[in-house]
């Protein structure tokens, strides 16, 4: 169980204004999901598409696929059972988190690597096929969401594209379809950033408080499946 002074404190540092007994009972509900047996792995964990990026690698080209998936074994030194129970589990979390919350992309990053190679990874997702790094360069983030909030643990909620742009805000597109999105740190308890998630909809003021709630208990239960990773090379 997640510590309720914790829970709080996630909430204030965010500007989340949420439920606190909301927000306990749906981390308690996704913590479940790590301790209960699963079907078998998914044959497709350590692989996934990806779409072309642009020539200077700062824009995807919306519906032009790489001709090679993106590989993240290297990442864990191999395909070992341990990785691969590791990346089962995070699927699992994303698949429990959208049932309840109904984006059209969810997806969890880890951060990977230091300095001039700090970047976000996505492990698991739902959704369209989108860019699988976020670099964590001051440059980067001064135009992508994803990568502002894993250099500074500070989480978004854009309820209007448009209207986040109009005033002025950055905003990095990966689908031009998305109207609204939320975009969360995953902090250890030191509060350094261990990732993020991210969530995604075609709908302006689609992430009511009551989705909130549980794209919030998403980043805090994962502070420990991201923490426990078996990588081989990190921060």
């Amino acid at each position: 169980m997640i510590p309720a002074r914790r829970l709080a404190a996630y909430l204030k540092e965010q500007s989340l204004p949420l439920d606190k007994v909301e927000l306990q009972i749906a981390a308690l509900t996704l913590g479940a999901v790590l301790s209960v047996d699963k079907p078998a792995p998914r044959t497709d964990l350590f692989r996934y598409p990806v779409p072309l990026l642009s020539d200077d690698g700062a824009c995807s080209l919306v519906d032009e696929l790489a001709a090679e998936p993106y590989d993240l074994s290297p990442l864990f030194g191999g395909e070992s059972a341990e990785a691969r129970g590791a990346l089962n589990d995070l699927h699992a979390l994303v698949d429990s988190t959208n049932s309840r919350v109904g984006a059209d992309w969810l997806g969890i990053y880890r951060a990977i690597g230091s300095k001039e190679q700090a970047r976000l990874v996505k492990l698991a997702y739902r959704g369209a096929p989108s860019r699988a790094e976020f670099p964590l360069t001051e440059g980067f983030a001064a135009g992508s969401n994803n990568s502002r909030v894993g250099l500074t643990g500070w989480g978004v909620v854009i309820d209007d594209v448009t209207v986040w742009r109009d005033m002025g805000g950055s905003y990095y597109e990966c689908d031009p379809k998305v109207k609204s999105e939320v975009c969360l740190p995953v902090l250890d308890e030191e509060g350094v950033v261990l990732g993020i998630i991210d969530a995604e909809s075609a709908e302006a003021g689609f992430f009511t408080a009551e989705r909130q709630v549980w794209l919030a208990a998403l980043a805090l239960v994962l502070a420990s499946p991201l923490a426990g990773l078996p990588l081989v090379e990190e921060n």
